[in-house]
């Protein structure tokens, strides 16, 4: 008989620790330091977005966060780092859409797999891009800008931070779009903005926060907005949907993502956490400053969002014979 009781007492106790169990690990998660890689370096972007969620949540759990910049092959370096690392929550990717939705199109070869080797956590934010002109280009709108390019084949040049960039493939998507051939000048950095000021190139895609100080002060003239929303900073600025392009959209995402197999319950804290810290009044203003969106929606919902825009991609990057070697 004692030897039944204690047979049912250990099984009891077991079912106990196997129901209880997910759960405690995410009331006691995260152990140790956290990292939130990030694919590009220090200063851009996706780095100033990490380092704001990354304090937010070392005040709120008291362990470390840091942010690793891993930088190469358009972030690839990045994701096959998390990709790779064990999941137990503690390495983080704070991926830009490029490295998710554009690069399994992009390379011959990838060094993962973002839909099975990775698991969403949540968007973070997003911003649009600004097309912006040269102001000797004799365009003032997009329709305009496009009658240019039909009528001068080839004359037209538009620059980019490289190839696969967000900037590269919004030209591309407007080639498309309008059946023009504008010559693509790939940039290392952000020289372009500048080359489109001096006339070395005719126009570009450019983020907020560099082409609204510079259409403000006369230098080159906006002409659209590259998401199906006006951005706030610019309401009379139209979308390049209303500049007669229905359904271009190309908007710049960040969103968290940790390695596949990362416990549910994990998922599901970090996941609560970035809702409430994305709510915050500081981290609003923060956000409106930098002309950012902040998003915070569900795994569910972010998984539905890359698996719509994968195929978008890959369509236009095929037709435009795009390919990267690694």
């Amino acid at each position: 008989m004692k030897l039944l009781h204690s047979l049912v007492w250990f099984l009891a106790t077991l079912v106990m620790f196997v129901t209880a169990g997910p759960v405690a690990l995410a009331l006691d998660y995260p152990f140790h330091t956290v990292r939130i890689v990030v694919g590009f370096g220090p200063g851009t972007s996706p780095d100033i977005v990490a380092r704001l969620l990354g304090d937010k949540l070392f005040q709120a759990w008291g362990k470390p966060v840091v942010i690793e910049n891993t930088v190469g092959a358009n972030g690839n370096l990045a994701g096959e780092r998390v990709a790779r690392a064990e999941p137990d929550g503690h390495t983080l990717l704070l991926a830009a859409n490029p490295v998710i939705v554009v690069n399994p199109s992009l390379y011959e070869k990838m060094p993962f797999d973002p839909v099975r080797d990775l698991v969403p956590i949540s968007q973070v934010c997003a911003y649009t891009n600004i097309l912006i002109v040269n102001n000797d280009v004799p365009a003032k709108n997009v329709q305009e800008l496009v009658a240019l390019a039909r009528a001068r084949p080839g004359a037209l040049t538009y620059g980019s931070a490289g190839f696969g960039s967000t900037l590269h493939l919004a030209g591309e998507l407007l080639k498309s779009m309008a059946k023009v051939d504008i010559l693509h000048v790939p940039y290392r950095g952000t020289a372009f903005g500048r080359d489109v000021i001096a006339g070395r190139i005719s126009m570009a895609f450019v983020p907020p926060t560099g082409a609204l100080p510079l259409a403000r002060d006369g230098k080159v003239r906006a002409l659209a907005v590259t998401s199906l929303e006006r951005h706030a900073g610019a309401p009379d600025l139209p979308t390049m949907a209303e500049s007669g392009f229905p359904g271009f959209d190309v908007t710049v995402w960040f969103g968290l993502m940790a390695p596949a197999r990362t416990p549910p319950t994990i998922v599901e804290k970090l996941h609560r956490e970035t809702v409430r810290i994305l709510a915050m009044p500081e981290m609003r203003k923060r956000f409106d400053d930098l002309g950012i969106k902040p998003i915070g929606n569900s795994p569910a919902e972010f998984a539905a969002v890359i698996d719509g825009e994968i195929p978008k991609w890959a369509k236009l990057i095929k037709e435009a014979g795009i390919k990267l070697h690694d």
